[in-house]
């Protein structure tokens, strides 16, 4: 009744690399943004690591692993620590999605250098993959790489906590920010409406083709080079 196929088993392997590498990398990068801008609270919080552990949020992990989303323990900012409060907390939030990015552009590469393979694994001197394998392998970087886009789309909507709300008031004239934060509970609301009845999802959806599609353009002469 609850046997997994191959590709359950490989997608919960995806998930908890997610967990264990992705999230702490995310929440590191704000960590290590603030830091350089001149807040030192992270850092005093020990979150200035990739340590998976500093950045565990249980029950949010427990999501990601079981359902796809999912969430890792928000990193403490101090804006009064930076010299300009407003483009500090926009510098600082916009640095994890980033992280997502270079995730997935790195997965990318990778996807495309066993693409250009015939070879990969060891047997008689020479390294060999088989085509079964091998295209597990490639299917489980390409999960990778869709799961950081999504980490990447989905924070920078501006609606709070996410970070894009960040960039948002950063953007925004100063009567239109005071505005945006006071009513930010209701967007959240409106986004967290959107999300359970899947309208958000197609959006979502098509932004991160274009963005894959996009990743692999600029990497599309790596099998060439490498066959």
């Amino acid at each position: 009744m609850f046997a997994l196929s191959t590709e359950e088993k490989l997608q919960y392997l995806v998930r908890l690399m997610i967990i264990l590498l992705i999230n702490p990398l995310h929440e590191c990068a704000h960590a290590y943004s603030a830091y350089k801008l001149g807040d030192d609270t992270a850092k005093n919080e020990g979150r200035l690591t990739l340590s998976p552990l500093a950045h565990l949020d249980f029950f949010g992990s427990l999501l990601l692993f079981f359902f796809g989303f999912g969430w890792a323990k928000p990193v403490p900012v101090n804006p009064r620590n930076f010299k300009e409060p407003s483009k500090g907390m926009m510098l600082t939030a916009i640095a994890g999605p980033l992280s997502n990015v270079a995730a997935a552009l790195l997965a990318v590469i990778a996807y495309q250098l066993l693409n250009g393979q015939e070879y990969f694994g060891i047997h008689d001197g020479m390294i060999y993959m088989s085509p079964q394998t091998k295209g597990y392998a490639m299917w489980m970087i390409y999960e990778f790489i869709v799961i950081n886009i999504n980490l990447f789309l989905f924070n920078m909507i501006p609606v709070p906590p996410l970070d894009g709300s960040r960039v948002m008031t950063y953007l925004l004239p100063q009567k239109a920010a005071f505005w945006f934060i006071k009513n930010e509970r209701y967007f959240y609301g409106a986004v967290m409406l959107l999300m359970m009845t899947g309208i958000l999802s197609y959006p979502l959806y098509f932004l991160n083709t274009k963005v894959y599609d996009l990743l692999l353009l600029v990497t599309s002469w790596i099998p060439a080079v490498t066959a």
